[in-house]
């Protein structure tokens, strides 16, 4: 059965979609794996700052390993941590917690920031609160949430969000939204920028799935990862016949529900007029 799927994805990628992309490495989906890589259109998260070498060339060590709470002198540490112009900063794994959020918000320093890189930092609702009501944050770009026990509620903070207007990429992999935060993101004006989106491992079902379909906000949308989640076929096939998803280029469906004998059929009647990659397994 197996042999039999690998084969189906195959034909789904190289025989209908016949002007896919290359296919992605074994290696492309390790963040969701638990890895440290990030994926996504510039990488973000991995930008130069995240390699930055401390007074005397010697490296400062951050963002290496997993440290155990946050940093002694948060401040300082996110000085280390961000480009010279403040234009991006990578905050992975670096544990500030909301007391970071907040000392973040408040860095004169920031106040032009495009790329927040926040993976693994404990931010929670209250982080986003924080970070949604700042005006620091508002020509913030690209934005990762990865991994910070957001909800439903720190979606629709995004959502509503003022300052979120200029959003290009957002990932909120492996948080907790769920349906209810996929629905308020769809709903919102924020969303008409975004062409990179990230709901992996969120609990989302065929509710979720309609809602992305349904939203007119998602039409510049040209990657949107639905990794590890509860989407069945005719959470598939929503997307698939979409009227409102005109410029997705990717859609990943990775380790869903989804019934793969009926997936072939979907594929073949698929109507996304710019589609080029299909992942299913």
């Amino acid at each position: 059965m197996r042999t039999h799927k690998k084969l189906l994805q195959g034909v789904l990628v190289l025989g209908w979609l016949v002007w896919s992309l290359p296919a992605i490495g074994a290696g492309e989906h390790s963040p969701h794996e638990g890895k440290q890589a990030e994926h996504g259109s510039g990488k973000h998260g991995e930008h130069p700052g995240a390699a930055k070498k401390g007074p005397g060339g010697k490296h400062s060590g951050h963002g290496y390993g997993r440290p155990k709470g946050p940093p002694a002198d948060i401040p300082a540490h996110i000085k280390e941590r961000m480009e010279s112009d403040g234009t991006k900063v990578n905050l992975n794994r670096s544990l500030i917690g909301v007391k970071g959020m907040q000392i973040l918000a408040d860095m004169d320093e920031l106040k032009n920031v495009k790329s927040l890189a926040l993976q693994g930092n404990k931010l929670g609702d209250e982080g986003v609160r924080i970070l949604a009501e700042s005006a620091t944050f508002k020509h913030t770009e690209n934005l990762s949430l990865w991994g910070n026990k957001v909800t439903a509620q720190g979606a629709r903070m995004i959502a509503e969000s003022a300052n979120m207007k200029n959003l290009k990429e957002l990932k909120l992999t492996r948080n907790e939204i769920g349906d209810e935060g996929v629905e308020a993101l769809a709903e919102s004006e924020n969303s008409t920028t975004l062409t990179f989106l990230d709901f992996s491992a969120n609990k989302i079902s065929d509710r979720g799935a309609l809602a992305i379909a349904n939203s007119p906000r998602f039409a510049n949308l040209k990657t949107l990862d639905l990794y590890n989640n509860q989407i069945t076929t005719e959470g598939m096939k929503a997307l698939l016949q979409s009227k409102n998803l005109k410029s997705l280029e990717m859609l990943i469906l990775v380790r869903n529900e989804i019934d793969f004998e009926k997936a072939q059929d979907l594929a073949k009647n698929q109507s996304l007029p710019n589609l080029k990659r299909l992942e299913l397994e």
